[in-house]
């Protein structure tokens, strides 16, 4: 994607505190409140170390993107630096799989929406809270981006105070002693029902496929660049606390849900976060919950259309989508994409009756989602590679590297594949697996006509004289470092 110059029509109206509360609602999401049940379910106590584990290899993912945000202002979404980096191809396929990502993530919130309304109405027909929920996420998306800001504040501000609350009223039933179904509150649930790892290491191994679904969203505040003030500050700010926000809100959540009652208890058809407070009879407390839950799920789905907005309108302005996408409102809001997004959210509505039960609709749709987050994660890393290989004054100039260099990236891709093949390990997520492949084969054929266009031609012959002349720098680069020139040299070559 073209980076010559920041986008003139986008105000960075989101501030420190929108984009470091955007950051915690994007790391705590449906998957955790929803998921956690059947993760819990099928790898015991095990769980924990599956969250701590994604954590930190996505933590890497994240900090390349952040060195490869701040290389250059010009960057709004990580679709154009994959478009700068690998190329024009690049930006069509991680732009349109972002957009694809966060449409099937607003499916599954649909679905979990309707699950949670039910709560509170069992007899409602679950298409009347879906509906509802898609005109909600249209009125709030139409509004300004600093408007948005603030509704995602307040969003993530209830799951912080929600997960604090569980954590201390865990606790104090831990203190206490509560007993529930002849088992008592206490650390030892954790290894005295199997040990840590009771369903050996394929339950290991499945609780890996639901949890990855958890950690979606976790690189949106790369989505806000274009509109966050004093991004050089921001941006490292959020990404460095993704790890403390991991072992709070997921690890000790987690720790709290399995120390209060048995892994053995918990059913996958319901959320643990409900369960827990309607088990110490506190049954005000558990709507207030499901309430919580139901606002998390509205928050991720809110976040989602945000993004899908903002990601098509980029593709207009390159020409890999329509250009109707790229006009603003009143209210400098991409209306059109808007539209256009919440329109595919109604298959939620129809996923809601295709199932013998919601947790088979919801697993099948965060299996696509979370399989098409690992393709952009993946480009992500792949362009940070490329960005050490051609552009080393840039990377030596950056105050915000990498942990690990070169190393961690190909640890993290590996990673990806260890997750590729647990998902061929169950029923229902191989199915899903063998489905995602249909819609890169849909973006093959779109690009296919994309790439006839003259400009998009240009884009590709400029990139090619791009990437051989920056070879070209590179090379000269190191060679000046290898004879060893001054410091003070080298960062001039770098500002230069």
């Amino acid at each position: 994607m073209s980076t010559t110059s920041s986008d003139p029509t986008l105000e960075r109206g989101l501030s420190n505190r929108h984009i470091q509360l955007i950051a915690i609602g994007g790391a705590i999401g449906t998957g955790l409140f929803m998921g956690s049940g059947k993760t819990i379910s099928v790898a015991g106590p095990s769980v924990i170390f599956v969250y701590m584990v994604i954590g930190f290899m996505l933590f890497f993912v994240m900090r390349a993107m952040g060195e490869l945000l701040l290389s250059n202002l010009n960057y709004k979404t990580f679709a154009d630096f994959a478009g700068d980096l690998l190329g024009p191809w690049a930006a069509f396929f991680t732009g349109w799989t972002y957009w694809f990502c966060w449409v099937v993530t607003g499916i599954a919130d649909v679905v979990a929406i309707a699950h949670y309304v039910a709560f509170w109405w069992g007899d409602l027909p679950l298409w009347i809270p879906a509906l509802a929920c898609i005109a909600l996420l249209l009125v709030l998306n139409l509004a300004t981006v600093k408007a948005f800001g603030e509704t995602e504040f307040w969003f993530a501000l209830i799951k912080i105070v929600a997960i604090g609350a569980l954590i201390v009223v865990g606790l104090v039933m831990i203190i206490t002693g509560f007993q529930h179904n002849d088992a008592t509150a206490s650390v030892t649930n954790l290894w005295t029902n199997g040990g840590m790892f009771p369903t050996g290491f394929m339950g290991f191994v499945a609780g890996f496929q639901i949890a990855v679904f958890a950690f979606v969203g976790i690189e949106l505040v790369g989505t806000t660049a274009a509109e966050t003030k004093d991004p050089e500050k921001t941006l490292p700010k959020a990404i460095n606390s993704i790890p403390l926000r991991i072992l709070f809100f997921y690890v000790g959540a987690l720790i709290i849900l399995m120390t209060v009652q048995p892994w053995t208890l918990f059913s996958s058809e319901n959320s643990p976060f409900v369960g827990m407070f309607a088990l110490a009879g506190l049954a005000g407390a558990a709507g207030i919950i499901n309430f919580v839950v139901l606002t998390s799920a509205t928050s991720s789905a809110n976040s989602g259309i945000y993004s899908t907005s903002r990601m098509l309108r980029g593709l207009a302005q390159e020409g890999d989508a329509p250009s109707g996408f790229k006009k603003l409102s009143g209210r400098k809001v991409p209306r059109n994409a808007l539209m256009f997004s919440c329109m595919f959210l109604l298959a939620g509505v129809v996923l809601l009756y295709s199932g013998d039960s919601v947790m088979e609709a919801f697993t099948l749709v965060t299996t696509v989602s979370a399989l098409c987050f690992m393709f952009v994660w993946t480009i992500i890393l792949l362009s940070y590679l490329v960005f050490r290989a051609r552009r080393p004054h840039l990377h030596d100039a950056s105050n915000f590297k990498v942990p690990g260099g070169r190393v961690m990236p190909y640890v993290v891709l590996g990673f990806f594949g260890f997750i590729l093949w647990a998902l061929t390990t169950q029923p229902d997520t191989l199915v899903a697996l063998l489905v995602t492949p249909i819609w890169f084969l849909i973006l093959g054929v779109g690009y296919l006509f994309v790439r006839r266009n003259p400009r998009h031609e240009a884009l590709r012959v400029a990139h090619m004289g791009k990437v051989a002349h920056e070879r070209y720098e590179a090379a000269t680069y190191r060679d000046s470092k290898a004879f060893g020139h001054s410091d003070e040299h080298l960062e001039q070559e770098a500002r230069r």
